[in-house]
């Protein structure tokens, strides 16, 4: 992927710290800071091996640092982030029945911990914090949802109830589903397939945002950038249906492990409590004080006047005007054959499935 100038030039010589560091989105957001220059990159996350592991991989940069800390624990949040000049803040419980069957956990992790962040980023006088929000956000029917998006207001509430002696400015990028991330339908699928099926798919109907981890994450970097407080970046994404998406990975991955597709069942299970059929990434309220361009929407923060809201330029950044609804139901969705493609994309099938299509003929040779 070619990085451009801005991005370096923004970057080089920065103090960043990513929370969640070990997490899919967190672990890409550090790899690609690292190709930009900065002076330095601190993870902080609370999974120990999953530290350990990410430090050995990383023994070789002198410039990343690894600490063992949960967000929750405010005593550790500040000294973590002394020193530090920006944050990505991706640390969260995501999967939605996990935090229905918890949802204290829920709450405590993704509101507390957000708070937290914010207290400890105001004390240390960083300059931007980007919290990294969820389509399940909008118009939320889960805990895990509902809390994404409290999270997202405290950030909003944030930047325009510091004190004039912070600096400190607090936004928010909103994106869908990332492809071939941890706990993510693409692994599952696979696993299931590797294991003679059948393949478990809520609903039919289910349709959903998906873009791969590493275009996801380079366009949280971006948000970062371009962020003046206040405002939600959302991300656009392809949608697909799920039942195509499930179709298409039988056929390319069922011959993999030796198998027919035509012996790999779909299993209709019913959709889990609090899951939709489709998703959104904005609501029409948010219509009406929102700007688009060809990669981004961005939601103007309600609590900015309309005066104060002309002061939201954005430079390098072509934004018009717009009253987009964005919903995974009102976008045509991918055809097998983009789909094909899509899978194709670095990152999007697991290592081990990849590995063995590297060693396995082409899809042209085995027709």
């Amino acid at each position: 992927m070619q990085i451009s100038n801005t991005r370096y030039e923004f970057f080089a010589g920065k103090r960043v710290i990513v929370t969640g560091g070990v997490g899919s989105v967190g672990k890409e957001i550090v790899k690609q800071l690292l190709n930009l220059d900065v002076a330095t990159v601190r993870v902080i996350d609370n999974d120990e091996n999953g530290l350990f592991e990410m430090e050995q991989a990383y023994l070789q940069h002198k410039s990343v640092e690894f600490y063992h800390c949960d967000i929750c624990d405010e005593h550790e949040m500040m000294r973590t982030f002394s020193d530090m000049e920006y944050c990505f803040h991706a640390a969260a419980l995501k999967h939605v029945p996990s935090c229905e069957r918890n949802p204290f956990g829920a709450v405590n992790v993704n509101v507390i911990g957000s708070e937290t962040v914010i207290r400890a980023a105001l004390h240390n006088g960083l300059r931007k914090v980007l919290f990294t929000s969820s389509d399940k956000a909008v118009n939320p029917t889960n805990v895990m949802g509902t809390s994404k998006l409290l999270s997202e207001r405290v950030f909003t509430a944030a930047n325009f109830l510091r004190a004039q002696h912070h600096r400190t400015t607090f936004s928010c990028t909103r994106f869908g589903n990332v492809a071939g991330s941890r706990g993510s339908v693409i692994p599952l699928f696979c696993n299931q397939i590797a294991s003679g099926g059948p393949i478990t798919l809520t609903d039919d109907r289910m349709s959903r945002f998906v873009m791969p981890l590493r275009d996801a994450a380079s366009l949280v970097t971006d948000s970062i950038i371009h962020a003046h407080g206040g405002e939600v970046f959302i991300t656009k994404m392809p949608v697909l249906k799920i039942h195509d998406l499930a179709r298409r990975i039988i056929d390319r991955v069922a011959p993999l492990y030796g198998r027919q597709a035509k012996d790999i069942h779909i299993s209709t299970i019913g959709s889990r409590p609090g899951e939709k059929f489709w998703e959104e990434l904005s609501t029409d309220e948010e219509s009406r004080r929102l700007l688009e361009e060809e990669r981004f929407l961005v939601v103007l923060p309600a609590l900015a006047s309309e005066a104060q809201r002309e002061r939201y330029k954005y430079k390098e950044l072509n934004f018009q005007k717009s009253d987009l609804i964005y919903h995974s139901d009102r976008v045509p969705p991918m055809t097998a054959i983009e789909i094909d493609t899509f899978l194709d994309l670095p990152g999007v099938l697991p290592p081990a499935v990849s590995e063995l299509e590297r060693s396995y003929p082409t899809r042209a040779e085995r027709a």
